[in-house]
């Protein structure tokens, strides 16, 4: 038996004996696949196993994705001239439990699945919220930023709560290693900047499959994301008008600011390309977080987000400053249109860096002071008449 086969064969014994009545069985079986697979360095016979993501926010639990494990564990386990249906990883996935919620404040269902069009494939995970529904559910996708994933959104982000609360559908679609390697969005690329194209063609699609089978309200779709997963968002929101309602972006980038890898980079910087500063063909609602400390992407992409949505109609702009108090303080400008709805808002986070503001130190990349992106994002999306 080959070294990988051995090491599914014990994982799968384990997962056996944890199902019956023998749980410490089970973990010694699967500390002894580890050892014998060198998934766990330095760890000797007898010694209680302490995950390496133990206490470490936004860390990875073992086996919720395949990064990190060996390229030879990652192939299929398939003998010569056998079809690929005995592959490991799905008689693995048949002797998985269903997926529990990230918080027991949120105690729907937090679903895993994945899509496919002819652009690629990509997984994703979905929070349904345990409330019963009055009617077809507002849908919320969300998008993570680099060196992020899915589940680790969810958390830091704590968008499953407010959604138990509202009654929303949130799908968070996962990068796939393969397509980037920093787990980004390629926001930057000119391959996936178009409608029907690359990335932005998996999210639609996937967006729709959403709709279609949990019966989202279609004319409450919204998008949303942190870094270049908001940089996606407002790819997503220029791309396709009709499909969301709304997009809110925290600490991104406007559509069109980049080619290449080259000139991503120099907009991270504020250096962008002549591409970002045109208006798009139809005016969505935005809102836009950004700090003005953040180091990663010049806080000045904001305001050039902000311009590109509104286009060249009239608005009236309102600013208003939030005191600091226990948090962090803010100005937040808003834009009106005409018959005074809000079409735009920008909020400038005084003193903060590359994070989600008011997020959950449970999830990477967040900064408790707040105030509470998610919230206010979720306020402002409801607040938009049902299309």
């Amino acid at each position: 038996m080959k070294p990988y086969e051995q090491f599914v064969e014990n994982i799968l014994g384990a997962v056996r004996s944890g199902q019956g009545k023998d749980p410490a069985a089970a973990t010694a079986l699967i500390q002894d696949a580890l050892r014998t697979a060198g998934l766990m360095p330095g760890a000797q016979a007898g010694t209680p196993f302490t995950p390496p993501f133990a206490g470490q926010p936004g860390a990875r639990a073992p086996f919720a994705d395949l990064n990190g494990v060996p390229d030879w564990l990652r192939r299929p386990a398939t003998a010569k001239g056998t079809s690929p249906s005995g592959d490991w990883r799905a008689r693995f996935d048949g002797l998985r439990k269903s997926p529990r919620p990230v918080t027991p404040d949120a105690p729907g269902q937090f679903l895993e699945g994945s899509f496919s069009n002819a652009a690629g494939t990509r997984r994703y995970r979905l929070y349904v919220p345990e409330k019963a529904a009055s009617g077809p559910r507002p849908l919320v996708v969300m998008l993570h930023g680099c060196q992020q994933h899915a589940a680790d959104f969810a958390a830091g982000t704590a968008m499953n709560r407010l959604a138990e609360e509202h009654g929303c559908l949130v799908l968070y679609p996962d990068q796939e290693r393969g397509a980037n390697s920093s787990n980004c969005w390629n926001w930057f690329d000119a391959a996936h900047q178009a409608r029907e194209q690359g990335e932005p063609s998996v999210l639609a699609g996937m967006t729709r499959k959403i709709v279609d089978e949990y019966g989202a309200d279609p004319r409450r779709v919204y998008v949303a994301g942190l870094s270049a997963g908001g940089a996606m968002a407002a790819v997503m929101g220029a791309a396709y008008p009709e499909l969301y309602a709304a997009v809110g972006v925290h600490s991104g980038l406007p559509v069109g600011a980049a080619r290449d890898l080259m000139s991503g980079l120099n907009a991270m910087k504020g250096k962008h390309l002549g591409g970002a500063s045109r208006t798009l063909r139809r005016r969505v609602p935005l809102i836009v977080f950004h700090g003005d400390q953040d180091a990663v992407v010049h806080p000045s992409n904001g305001e050039v987000l902000i311009r590109q949505f509104l286009g060249d109609g009239t608005v009236r702009e309102i600013e208003e400053r939030g005191t600091p108090g226990s948090g962090r303080g803010h100005t937040r400008t808003t834009a009106l249109d005409d018959d005074g709805r809000a079409v735009a808002e920008h909020w400038v986070v005084h003193g903060a860096g590359h994070a989600w503001a008011g997020g959950d130190p449970a999830g990477s990349y967040t900064d408790a002071s707040g105030p509470n992106a998610s919230a206010e994002m979720l306020r402002f999306f409801l607040a938009q008449p049902a299309g």
